[in-house]
């Protein structure tokens, strides 16, 4: 049976709300959508753009994730989605245009679905049980998949990344600018259903590769006994970087967080040791051929409990706004 114009709207509708689900740089949500009777239009809101994202790399990645979460949610409704991306160089304008066709749901992006409401940005340390090689297999096929690569770090490639981890962590703790941000976005109103709270964040621990420290304004959470012994880190590259590569990194890193939440592991992507040039410089020699980095992710097996969920902006304002 033929889906009416209404009905695919409603389903449009609800895709966009399902993408709201989705990760973003500081829990920033600089999305907007537009709906019709036949297509969702993305649309990337630079009021929201980090000041220390001076060229929108995180803005699109942010934007990508979103777009890949309509994606899965149009496919677990039966809807095959078309997606046109934007070749352009400024972000003004649409990012991408989503069209839809019937088709049955696949299993695979039924779980994709299952795994979105399910999805946090653990920031805990991971257990020492190693992620098996067939888990990483999966998560650098549903890279591929969305037009990016997944390259797992070695232990000389992790060797270099906590050194740069650790030179940003210095860096941001004496950067003006990086501060105003950072106490922004960590201290939200609990209305503004955005940002970093505390309950989401942990407090520094000995681990593998240190990760962003969110607590400078704010308490935080212990992030448990572990040192992510067990954890993989990837780093997500693509073979260029205009603004459509960095679209679908964005994609791409959505992919494979849901894919290892379907695994029953957890996840968080980081971005700061990307967001200063010089220090990204660095991650590019540890591609493997020719690439572009754009974020990378640390995957593992959870302790007991789980995280808490980040907050979210009302639909009202990122679903055809005024």
């Amino acid at each position: 049976m033929n889906i009416t114009g209404l009905q695919l709207r409603g389903a449009l509708i609800e895709a966009a709300r399902d993408a709201l689900a989705a990760p973003s740089v500081f829990n920033t949500q600089p999305w907007i959508w537009r709906t019709s009777t036949e297509s969702l239009q993305l649309f990337a809101d630079e009021h929201r753009r980090l000041a220390t994202d001076p060229d929108g790399r995180q803005l699109m990645i942010s934007c990508g994730c979103a777009l890949h979460h309509a994606c899965v949610a149009l496919s677990a409704n039966g809807l095959i989605p078309d997606v046109q991306r934007r070749r352009a160089e400024t972000i003004n304008g649409p990012l991408a245009v989503v069209t839809v066709r019937e088709a049955a749901a696949h299993d695979t992006q039924l779980n994709l679905y299952r795994a979105m409401a399910r999805r946090r940005t653990d920031r805990r340390a991971f257990t020492a049980e190693p992620v098996s090689s067939a888990t990483v297999s999966t998560l650098i096929a549903a890279a591929e998949q969305h037009g990016a690569h997944l390259q797992p770090l070695t232990a000389d490639h992790l060797t270099v990344l906590r050194q740069v981890a650790g030179e940003a962590a210095v860096r941001q703790a004496t950067e003006p600018a990086y501060q105003e941000e950072l106490l922004r976005w960590t201290n939200r109103p609990a209305e503004a259903g955005d940002g970093v709270p505390a309950v989401t964040a942990v407090t520094a621990s000995e681990r593998r590769v240190p990760v962003r420290d969110f607590t400078y304004f704010s308490s935080g959470y212990s992030a448990g006994p572990e040192h992510d012994v067990g954890a993989v880190y990837g780093l997500l590259f693509t073979d260029a970087d205009t603004l459509t590569d960095r679209l679908r990194a964005g994609e791409a890193l959505s992919a494979v967080l849901l894919t290892a939440t379907a695994a029953g592991l957890g996840s968080s992507p980081f971005s700061d040791v990307i967001e200063f040039p010089d220090l990204r410089a660095k991650l590019l020699r540890l591609i493997s051929g020719p690439g572009q980095p754009q974020i990378l992710v640390r995957v593992g097996h959870p302790p007991p409990g789980r995280p808490a969920q980040s907050p979210r902006r009302p639909a009202a304002q990122m679903l055809d706004p005024p």
